[in-house]
């Protein structure tokens, strides 16, 4: 499997939103109205916004390539960046995106070695995630890859608000 991961730069904003608006619509689309899937994606992948985050010492954007072919991105965040915890002790998994057409090749396993791998080089306990209740594959895939439940938050999709399950997995050794 020929794979790569690249920094997201200032410069791949607009690659970068795109991918975000493909992969979240793939993947939450159905189950959500339009209203309120148009709302947040306008909210939260503004260029502007998109920007601040790419810039902030504290977040990690990558991109996965396959083939060479854009097929998804990763999102970390420690410290003040975290979205919640914000806990010196944790990493956050923010957004982990594999395009449709990209999925089941091993690359969301790769994104999560990826953020162990950063996790401990920054002397972390544990990485953290949230993700929606009703999201069972993604659920199951981070439960394969050793995270569990222990809280849970409301997440606002463009008005509606949606529980998330947190997850987390030990990463000391």
């Amino acid at each position: 499997m020929v794979t790569n991961l690249t920094p997201v730069k200032s410069s791949d904003i607009n690659t970068l939103r795109q991918i975000s608006i493909e992969t979240f619509s793939d993947t939450f689309g159905a189950e959500n109205s339009k209203e309120d899937l148009e709302k947040y994606l306008e909210s939260a992948y503004e260029p502007q916004k998109l920007g601040k985050e790419v810039e902030n010492h504290e977040s990690n954007f990558q991109f996965i390539y396959y083939q060479n072919q854009l097929a998804g991105y990763l999102k970390l965040n420690i410290g003040s960046a975290q979205s919640e915890l914000q806990s010196d002790d944790g990493l956050e998994v923010e957004q982990i995106y594999i395009k449709k057409e990209f999925k089941r090749l091993g690359l969301g396993k790769q994104l999560i070695s990826y953020a162990i791998d950063e996790a401990k080089k920054m002397h972390k306990k544990y990485i953290w995630l949230g993700v929606w209740e009703h999201n069972e594959g993604a659920i199951i895939f981070y439960q394969k890859q050793g995270f569990v439940e222990f809280s849970e938050h409301i997440f606002d999709l463009g008005g509606d608000e949606q529980r998330d399950i947190l997850m987390k997995k030990s990463i000391i050794e």
